[in-house]
């Protein structure tokens, strides 16, 4: 009994005590909840033997008894609790079986007890520690939300609870690891960055971790001295570590996405760590016209209404629509809601906006503009009132985003006319890979091999969400306006 304890737990027990009594065997609560169960008979009737357990363990509840035995004549029950808390009552050990039930059943229940009531309370100890930690990992992600989303105040009073306290500035740092890694990639960090670094389990990709260090110390690591990236590429195996620059904390959303670009270009290097280049924000160089633009655009959904109380507000829409930009289909996850429910916010979007959100250059345009409300706008009007404004191509035609634009696009020079043509046509077929690797004449393979050239030569994500595509429409639409 022991030995089957040690190895395979109150589950090993209970299906030794089943094929015994040739029937089933339970662990119920007081009121007859049958928390673990196994049968030992196929042909037995499962939900019948439940029933009849149940029936008995409130006998015994009631009687308050050592012990308790049913014999209905075609079956047989023997109960004998686990444990008895002071002031209460604890899990019963249940046993039904066809009549008459088999001689010496009752002794060996009396010897399982012992090793399953521990067992049973070591497994109860081992569940509320995993409650636990998903009730941290949860916070931690509900923190890392709204500090996605501008919410500062909330997310200072909701990381009160949790250790450490949020640093401010800070430098972002995604963490790839293995399948199955990520928990012992967690501690790594934990213990690598000596307790001063936010770590947050992604929810939208399973083997990736977010971790939130401050940026005035650099989140050195104690033993090696070196920065926490560097170190953790050195400290695990097949683990790839991209690092924003200095960003303060309500630009957390950014340093994010600058994470995730230098991760792409990680892949490809030996020492598995990339940090992010030098790269303006688009938009900080709009100017006033571009912030009046951004205004008119969003106006009518900022000024949205719900019909009803349990429909999306303005603030909800905005949320959604940033989340899927950022994390196409994968908003999902991130926002824990039902792929319907996406498509139908994402439709009211574009009603709301008069823009087809299918297509690159409407996405680019959306996304510039909740960029530029995110962004600090001193020139803002005072009003709140969107003045009037022109459209995109007038803000592309300011000299602030032309220098930004040929910024963006020089890398490509060392790609030749074919880098430019294969970006070109794969936004242009709405950054969706089969329809460009078909204008190309190439294979997706292909296709895919040539951007992910690209992305190393741009060092920004194209394949992958959060991607450079909205930028690179920009970039390319300012230098054919240029022209």
């Amino acid at each position: 009994m022991y030995r089957l304890a040690r190895t395979g737990g109150s589950s090993e027990l209970l299906r030794r005590l089943a094929r015994r009594a040739e029937g089933w065997a339970g662990i119920l609560d007081a009121d007859g909840t049958v928390l673990r169960a196994v049968a030992g008979n196929a042909r037995w009737p499962v939900h019948e033997a439940a029933g009849i357990a149940a029936r008995a363990a409130r006998e015994l509840t009631a009687r308050g008894t050592g012990s308790y035995a049913l014999d209905t004549g075609e079956c047989g029950a023997l109960l004998l609790p686990l444990d008895r808390p002071a002031g209460g009552h604890g899990p019963v050990l249940a046993l039904v079986g066809p009549g008459p039930l088999p001689g010496g059943l009752a002794t060996l229940m009396a010897d399982a007890v012992m090793p399953l009531a521990l067992s049973w309370a070591s497994e109860s100890v081992e569940r509320k520690r995993r409650r636990v930690d998903l009730a941290e990992s949860r916070g931690r992600e509900a923190v890392l939300h709204l500090l996605m989303t501008g919410q500062l105040s909330i997310a200072h009073q909701v990381a009160g609870a949790l250790r450490p306290r949020l640093p401010d500035p800070v430098r972002v740092c995604v963490v790839e690891c293995s399948g199955g890694q990520r928990d012992e990639v967690a501690r790594i960090c934990a213990d690598a960055s000596g307790g001063r670094t936010w770590i947050v389990r992604c929810p939208v990709y399973a083997r990736h971790l977010i971790l939130i260090m401050p940026a005035d110390e650099e989140a050195e690591a104690p033993e090696s001295g070196r920065t926490l990236g560097p170190a953790l590429a050195g400290l695990v195996d097949d683990c790839v570590v991209g690092v924003s620059e200095e960003v303060r904390l309500p630009d957390t959303a950014t340093a994010y996405q600058q994470a995730f670009h230098a991760l792409a270009v990680a892949r490809g290097l030996p020492g598995r760590h990339a940090r992010f280049g030098s790269a303006p924000e688009p938009a900080l160089v709009v100017g006033a016209a571009g912030a009046r633009w951004a205004d008119a655009l969003l106006a009518p959904l900022l000024a949205h209404r719900p019909r009803r109380s349990q429909d999306p507000g303005s603030q909800e829409l905005s949320a959604t629509v940033a989340s899927w930009l950022a994390f196409s289909s994968h908003a999902t996850r991130h926002l824990k809601i039902h792929r319907n429910t996406l498509a139908a916010r994402l439709k009211l979007v574009g009603e709301l906006l008069g823009l087809d959100l299918n297509r690159v250059s409407d996405q680019a345009a959306v996304d510039l503009a909740l960029r530029i409300r995110a962004a600090p706008a001193p020139h803002r009007p005072r009003s709140g009132r969107p003045e009037a404004s022109g459209d995109l191509d007038a803000v592309l035609r300011a000299p602030g985003v032309q220098d930004w634009a040929a910024q963006q696009l020089r890398p490509l020079a060392q790609a030749g006319p074919t880098g430019e043509e294969t970006l070109r046509t794969w936004l242009r077929c709405e950054a969706q890979l089969s329809p460009a690797a078909a204008e190309l004449g190439l294979s997706v393979p292909g296709a895919r091999k040539r951007l992910t050239r690209l992305e190393a030569l741009l060092c920004r994500s194209l394949l992958r969400t959060p991607s450079a595509r909205y930028d690179l429409w920009l970039a390319f639409r300012a230098v054919d306006l240029a022209v």
